[in-house]
């Protein structure tokens, strides 16, 4: 649909959406750029307070994948005439903790009339030109991370029909209230001005402790729905092991039990016709891999003798991380799942 729009030419866009990439990047001063992204969703949990803080946690991702910084937003609020105010006072308020833990300033907003609650925001962040982190980088040889377990779109979907066991819940709003800003910062404070921006640009003496190449969440097309965004722009091919996915408690119960979402069906539909998969992985699995993720983990690729480094330094600030993958050169199946 995109395609069939006039395209704008501006040489200060750094990062629009030719990529299908994370957020926006705007250049407006030779050493600063700005991070721009917006979201919002219907209720996926049933107490105010915890899906305010689950939605300003999903907004603040696309900033941090990028490798920004968050500075501002605005509160986004589709409400109902006869709905409780005290409600949406708790919406905002558990938006309103999660800003205050990334160090975002909420300036404002806007409100309407609606027959469905719907909340989320828009997220500007600052970023150095040349420490852009796209999805256009992945480069043969690296070793793909994962910092968060998938399932939150299956247990969210069993919550809704009042079939999820409590320690499902506990575990999936923790992993969507959990920001992805210490990964972020262990990440992009060891990432040098010599990383580069465009992906024509990319240079592979990039000067940084961490050899990052490419980044992007795992949100609503789910993890193969993004690696699909990420091979694409990096014009490179995938193999992904199945049995090193992390996965929340609870996933594969709810994939057993049939509690899919319609985001999982649509995110297969689209994307499966680039994946082969090895004999012997399981078909709960192979639905994981498309199941859309609220506030997801992020997906790193990250040059391999770097890998192990990376991951000691996210495990030591307190970040899950799992090696689930490799890049290699562009060839058919564009994305391999092996056992």
């Amino acid at each position: 649909m995109l395609g069939k729009l006039a395209r704008q030419h501006d040489p200060h866009v750094l990062v629009g959406f030719d990529h299908a990439d994370d957020a926006g990047v705007y250049q407006i001063a030779p050493e600063q750029a700005l991070v721009q992204t917006v979201d919002f969703f219907t209720p996926i949990v049933d107490d105010p307070y915890t899906f305010g803080q689950i939605a300003a946690t999903n907004a603040l991702s696309d900033v941090y994948a990028m490798g920004g910084k968050p500075l501002t937003s605005l509160a986004l609020v589709c409400f109902p005439d006869k709905a409780d105010l005290e409600i949406l006072e708790r919406i905002l308020a558990g938006g309103l903790s999660k800003m205050i833990e990334a160090g975002c300033t909420v300036v404002g907003g806007h409100s309407i009339r609606d027959e469905e609650t719907k909340f989320g925001y828009s997220v500007t962040g600052i970023i150095h030109p040349k420490k852009v982190l796209t999805n256009a980088g992945a480069t043969p040889g690296d070793t793909l991370l994962l910092t968060k377990a998938l399932g939150t779109g299956v247990i969210s979907t069993a919550i809704k029909k009042g079939k999820a066991q409590p320690a499902w819940i506990d575990a999936a709003v923790r992993s969507m209230t959990t920001l992805n800003k210490k990964a972020a910062e262990v990440i992009t404070s060891h990432v040098g001005t010599d990383a580069v921006v465009r992906p024509a640009e990319r240079s592979s003496a990039a000067i940084q402790r961490f050899a990052v190449h490419a980044m992007t969440d795992v949100t609503g097309f789910g993890l193969i729905g993004h690696a699909r965004e990420m091979v694409l722009a990096s014009e490179v091919s995938i193999s992904i092991s199945a049995g090193s996915i992390p996965l929340l408690e609870g996933a594969l119960d709810c994939v057993r039990a049939g509690h899919v979402p319609g985001g999982l069906k649509n995110n297969r539909d689209f994307a499966e016709c680039l994946v082969e998969y090895e004999d012997g992985v399981p078909d709960d699995i192979r639905a994981l891999l498309f199941d859309p993720q609220t506030a997801g983990g992020l997906l790193i690729s990250v040059a391999a003798d770097d890998a192990v480094r990376l991951t000691q330094a996210l495990t030591a600030a307190g970040v899950p991380v799992a090696a689930i993958g490799e890049v290699s050169a562009h060839r058919k199946p564009l994305i391999h799942v092996k056992v």
